[in-house]
């Protein structure tokens, strides 16, 4: 899914913090500008995969937000299916059929199962790595 959050951004202690209002306890910081945005990308990736996860509700991005002196406003865009594929590495276990022929060919010539069904899959799906 993809999603647009707003964000403000201010300097505090020579760095550039990051708050997300609409998402709860969603803050972060960098050195500069765009190491806060990298940050900013993340964080809200993280905290909306972990929702979409467990089946909760995503809250509504605010259209606009109200700003202190010294607060600056931007957008920050968060892709979470390119998260998912880039983070989530648990191995999930399949139970699958081939034919008997095959799998003992395969067992002679010690292959390894679950690489050439990765692979394949990817190919299959047209993912990169």
């Amino acid at each position: 899914m993809k999603y647009v959050y707003p964000a403000i951004l201010c300097v505090d202690d020579g760095k550039i913090g990051v708050t997300v209002p609409d998402l709860p306890g969603c803050h972060t910081f960098g050195e500069d500008t765009a190491d806060a945005l990298l940050m900013a990308k993340d964080a809200v990736e993280m905290w909306l995969w972990d929702a979409e996860n467990n089946a909760e509700k995503i809250p509504a991005a605010s259209e606009t937000l109200p700003l202190n002196q010294g607060e600056t406003l931007t957008l920050v865009a968060a892709d979470t299916d390119e998260y998912r594929q880039a983070n989530d590495k648990r191995a999930v276990k399949k139970t699958l059929s081939i034919p008997s022929w095959l799998n003992r060919q395969a067992e002679k010539a010690n292959a390894p199962f679950s690489q050439i069904l990765q692979k394949g899959l990817k190919e299959y799906l047209h993912i990169a790595e």
